[in-house]
């Protein structure tokens, strides 16, 4: 838009788009992830906006007395209370895709004006592009995409590093990363981190990955005791006690850890988002009709801030690095969304058929990694022989007591925690967060097959047309 910039920082952009339009103006024209707060001093208003899936985090609590607080974390405004009533102030998530205008009084007061969202799950963004023209053909206009969707992602003067756990997701985005920073001359190897227990079968499929991508890869390896030592501190920077979040939090904390400490990596880039568009969660295969899929998935995409956005952002950033996530680009998800419920759907036994036929015969990515079968997060870094879930299951079995579990309801009358691995999660937030239970509204679980856990391992393989079908599983945080 030939804004003069004053800075070399990229949220300059934002104050110009809002000098230009106004707030929504603003947040509509944003070709990325944000949570901004604009305070003008001129207009006495606050204006506040978040990303349409929410990517970065941002919360904010208020009272009916003029008071309001916005953070890019619970933690920072927990402890907030209004200094009239000296009551603890309920907080929420700011929600994404919307935008927000308080105005400011004479004495300091804040009120809202409105709330009002701006761009939704599936829409076509606002602006526009410089992308080559799309063609018939939804497979080669989903590789287009998503590799204009990586390339986009790879300005910056730090270096860009991958996460890689060898399933579809993170093999995709970190071979389109090699290509890109191929044909920008980088000058440097693209670094791919794995993480896994011994034997894991992520740790395996990544260094296939890694060799035929041709990257500096490094294997970060760490046993159950590491594992579970890790669960505190993942439960205070996810300000979340989902089981299945935690759970798959525990690697990449760890793995977040070691590219900080070991590397000079900043840029991150992980293949979160894919599951929920691509319909990549194996329940899927149950789904009773193209349509319900669809609303599934969109309703996946329209959690995601509550699950695995906060995951992957919290998770990260707490070690300083900063995420990115071409799967969660607007044209390429409202592109993918726009295509036939059916053809969305996993074909002949296979989850995000059109996602891995849009690959197909490029030599991108290995053929047997192109097309293997699920593997949860959870459950990819664990041992064949000892699941990481079990390991956690059986610990927490001594820690939490019968009676501790049998009188959950009344410690826990909200979201009651109904095992003892859900009972201690919800005891170390409790810890940090008291009250502020909602900010987890349920438990993460597969629908349509009665699960009882979200792990892989508790959940048999089964056939249908002489088609041997993955485990129906929970979650792959790829």
């Amino acid at each position: 838009m030939g804004f003069d910039y004053e800075t070399g920082l990229d949220g300059e952009c934002i104050l110009h788009l809002y000098m230009k339009g106004g707030v929504e103006f603003a947040a509509a024209h944003l070709d990325g992830v944000f949570a901004f707060t604009i305070l003008d001093t001129d207009k006495r208003q606050v204006l506040v906006g978040r990303d349409t899936y929410g990517v970065r985090p941002a919360f904010r609590t208020s009272s009916t007395d003029g008071f309001l607080a916005i953070s890019s974390e619970a933690k920072g405004i927990v402890d907030l209370s209004n200094g009239s009533t000296n009551t603890k102030l309920k907080l929420e998530p700011y929600p994404p895709g919307h935008v927000s205008q308080y105005a400011v009084d004479e004495a300091g007061k804040v009120s809202l004006d409105f709330d009002k969202q701006f761009h939704d799950v599936g829409q076509a963004p606002r602006y526009t592009t410089r992308i080559p023209e799309l063609v018939p053909s939804p497979e080669d206009n989903v590789r287009l995409l998503l590799t204009e969707a990586v390339r986009k992602r790879m300005m910056g003067v730090r270096r860009i590093g991958c996460l890689l756990s060898g399933g579809l997701d993170s093999s995709l985005v970190a071979a389109l990363v090699c290509k890109v920073a191929k044909e920008m001359k980088l000058g440097y190897k693209i670094q791919t981190f794995a993480i896994g227990m011994d034997g894991s079968p992520d740790i395996a499929a990544a260094r296939k990955v890694a060799e035929h991508l041709d990257t500096d890869h490094h294997e970060v390896s760490f046993t159950a005791q590491e594992g579970l030592e890790a669960i505190k501190e993942v439960i205070y920077h996810n300000e979340s006690y989902d089981i299945t979040t935690t759970r798959a939090s525990v690697g990449m904390y760890l793995l977040s850890k070691y590219i900080s400490t070991k590397t000079d990596n900043i840029i991150i880039f992980s293949g979160e988002g894919a599951d929920e568009v691509a319909q990549g969660y194996i329940y899927f295969h149950k789904a009773p009709t193209p349509e319900d899929a669809d609303i599934e998935s969109r309703r996946l995409l329209s959690d995601l801030y509550l699950y695995d956005n906060l995951r992957a952002d919290r998770t990260t950033a707490a070690h300083g690095l900063e995420l990115r996530v071409p799967f969660l680009d607007h044209q390429f998800t409202s592109y993918y969304l726009s295509l036939p419920a059916a053809s969305r759907q996993p074909q002949e036994g296979v989850e995000k058929h059109l996602l891995r036929s849009s690959f197909t015969g490029l030599d991108l990515i290995p053929d047997d990694i192109l097309w293997r079968p699920k593997e949860a997060f959870s459950d990819g870094v664990s041992s064949k022989k000892k699941s990481w879930f079990e390991i956690i299951q059986k610990h927490f079995e001594k820690t939490i007591s019968d009676q501790d579990l049998a009188s959950a309801s009344k410690t826990y009358p909200e979201n009651t925690p109904l095992s003892k691995e859900g009972y201690y999660y919800r005891q170390v937030f409790e810890s940090y967060f008291a009250g502020q239970a909602h900010l987890t509204p349920y438990m993460w679980m597969p629908k349509w097959i009665g699960a009882t856990d979200p792990s892989a391992r508790t959940l048999s393989h089964y056939k249908e047309s002489d088609v041997e079908k993955p485990t129906i599983t929970g979650k792959d945080e790829d």
